[in-house]
This record gives C-alpha cells, structure tokens and sequence, in this order.
C-alpha cells in the first residue's frame, strides 16, 4: 500500500444502512420463528454482520469462522483453509453464512460446501456485496444487497491489509 493511494466513496452510508433494512425484513420473514444461527466470516463480515443483527428483533444466536484464500494485497491465492473453525454444533440448526462481499466464490463455495457436510437443517447464504464479473465458482446468494463493479473496495469492513475497514463508506481504492 503506498501513500499515494486515493478513496472514492462508492456506497455512501446512508444507501447501506437502508440496503440493511431491506435485507433484515427479508431475513426476519424467513427466520423470525427458527432461532437461526448466524455465521459470520471473519474478519470482513463484522462490521455488516453486527448492523444486521441490530435490525432483527428474534432469537438468534451468532457464531465466526475464519477462512482464509488471501495472502496481503488484492488478489485471491485460490487457496482456501479454514483458519478458525466453528466452535458450535450446526447439524439440525437453521445457518445463515453472513458475509461482507461475494468474489471470486473460491472461499464461499469452500465454506458452504464444508457446512453442508455437517447437516445443517437449512443453509443460506446472505451478502452485502456482490461482484459478480469476478466469479470463478457459482455460488447461490439468497439475500443480496448490492452488486457492485470490479474495483478493489474498502471500508465497511473491508479492508486491504488490515486497513480501512473502519470507513462508513463503501470506497473504491485506487493506487
């Protein structure tokens, strides 16, 4: 990351925040009577995944994973590992996969495909941001806030090596 690099805000907070709403009232019409679990995947989904959750007003609870297909910098290794596990049993539960932006889909098919194994009683996917023109393995998105163009994008709880994901903003980063 050099000095120079430049942010462009993309998806201004506001359009977020209703993007979430919209998102929560679909995932409380399907969810609100079968105390899902919610699974995000770390780091990036926190900061999306915590501005879901306060707008879903049932049980639920809320477990992480960490997996991992990035080295540092902007572009996925194709190696995918689980990082950090789940900690919690899912077989038989409800697992709605939180998670901030679908990519090349390596790591989310990965995951899924991990879950599936452990016999959840649904699996389901929900994404703030998609970008589709990089997919390289399909992966079904249930609950879909944005697409998004072929930018390297920070903030929202997306990063690049480890910095900016603490911006209100969704940001394009140029160099």
């Amino acid at each position: 990351m050099n000095s120079q690099a430049k942010l462009h805000v993309l998806v201004p907070r506001a359009e977020i925040d209703s993007t979430i709403k919209k998102l929560a009232a679909a995932v409380t019409r399907d969810y609100n009577d079968k105390n899902p679990l919610l699974l995000g995947i770390l780091k990036g989904s926190f900061v999306f995944l915590a501005d879901l959750v306060r707008q879903l007003n049932f049980p639920l609870e809320v477990e992480f994973v960490r997996v991992s297909s990035y080295g540092s910098g902007q572009q996925t290794s194709g190696k995918v590992k689980m990082v950090q596990g789940l900690k919690l049993d899912v077989k038989g539960r409800h697992v709605l996969v939180v998670e901030d932006i679908v990519d090349t889909g390596i790591t989310l098919a990965f995951l899924l495909d991990y879950l599936k194994k452990k016999k959840p009683a649904s699996l389901k996917l929900c994404a703030l941001t998609d970008k589709p023109s990089r997919r390289r393995v399909p992966v079904k998105i249930d609950y879909l806030g944005l697409t998004v163009p072929d930018k390297f994008l920070v903030g929202c709880g997306l990063d690049c090596d480890e910095k900016y994901r603490n911006l209100p903003d969704i940001c394009v980063l140029e160099e």
